[in-house]
């Protein structure tokens, strides 16, 4: 399979008629391809709290489209009918995943775009809002772009690069944030090894990342959670490349569970930790992780998900984040699309992004 084929995988698109999301079932891979098309509000939904579609910045642009798709079905004559129930599809649809701010960001996006527009008809609204989808998407790629060039800069030939979860195309749009550097140097025939944590208990690094990785042909070696430390004391890890689901101002972040335990562990051997994520992740309005909130899922995903048969008795309580926040002072760096921040946050994210310091 050529390279492009993986950096350009086509995992969220609008369909070719405009009435539905298409998207490459995220939750049925690495063992079956299965492609769906989704247009009721209820199977938008579905799709993101079952991780069909995963990945922050692939939940926003799949949001954009989701706005679109359920806003050309209105019967709405009037722009207040009309609003009225975009704001019922903006909730619902938030109400999905709580920690990743990309869905927030492009669904309040979606919904500012139609409130502009108050006197214009209707289907011109609708056909502004699909052109805000589809740049949603055009901004995506251009960022995933410059990140992995960016995050590139920060390894050399040799490198042995630890991985968590799943941050490449399938969750993002093209080459992906904490994997992007990954293919880049791919693509310029420069050798990388990645080391890919499985990411209990969704198997995000078995599932998606070594496949993706693997599929592209890139060097790479699967590696249970409870083994990052001792690759880490053989030396054979040379940085970390972690994603994000939100950034907050002073630098800490959310990302899936697990993510913390790693830079402490990268901290105690002198590993470089770096955090690769697009400006659409940066929630300025959040001042440090305590403000974080954090998504509770089942605890049958431990227990019974992956397994033939239960790993534990029925009547056991499971206790199950889906994320974990890292302290802002356990991470080397911030990669971003417009450049790499580096401590402290609060300073350079503002800089970066021409914001006033807070306090």
């Amino acid at each position: 399979m050529e390279l492009t084929q993986i950096t350009h995988i086509d995992n969220v698109r609008l369909s070719d008629d405009g009435r539905a999301v298409r998207i490459l079932d995220q939750s049925r891979l690495p063992n079956e391809t299965v492609y769906l098309e989704l247009s009721q509000a209820e199977d938008l939904y579905e799709a993101i709290h079952a991780l069909r579609v995963r990945g922050a910045p692939a939940i926003g642009i799949f949001a954009g489209y989701a706005m679109y798709v359920l806003a050309r079905q209105t019967k709405a004559a009037q722009f207040g009918d009309f609003i009225q129930e975009c704001r019922r599809h903006h909730a619902y649809l938030n109400s999905s995943r709580p920690t990743a701010v990309n869905l927030k960001h492009m669904l309040d996006r979606m919904l500012a775009v139609a409130e502009s527009m108050p006197c214009m008809d209707i289907d011109s609204i609708l056909e502004s809002m699909r052109r805000t989808a589809i740049s949603i998407h055009e901004e995506d790629i251009a960022m995933c772009t410059a990140i992995s060039r960016h995050g590139l800069s920060l390894v050399k030939e040799g490198d042995g690069i630890l991985t968590h979860c799943n941050a490449g195309p399938l969750a993002t749009s093209r080459y992906g944030t904490a994997l992007g550097p990954l293919f880049l140097a791919k693509e310029e025939g420069i050798t990388l090894h990645a080391w890919c944590d499985e990411t209990r208990p969704l198997l995000q690094g078995a599932r998606l990342t070594a496949y993706e990785l693997q599929r592209a042909g890139i060097d790479c070696t699967l590696i249970c959670d409870n083994m990052a430390s001792i690759v880490m004391k053989e030396g054979k890890i040379n940085a970390c490349f972690v994603g994000c689901d939100r950034v907050a101002r002073n630098g800490d972040t959310a990302n899936k569970i697990g993510t913390s335990g790693v830079a402490i562990l990268a901290k105690h051997y002198g590993i470089p930790f770096y955090v690769l994520g697009p400006s659409s992740t940066i929630d300025f309005t959040c001042p440090d992780g305590d403000h974080i909130p954090i998504e509770l899922r089942d605890g049958e995903e431990i227990k019974s998900k992956f397994f033939e048969q239960p790993s534990s008795l029925p009547e056991v309580k499971c206790y199950n984040p889906a994320f974990d926040v890292t302290d802002h002072d356990l991470i080397t760096a911030i990669v971003t699309e417009r450049g790499i921040c580096y401590p402290p946050f609060e300073d350079s994210l503002a800089a970066l992004f021409g914001r006033k310091r807070e306090g």
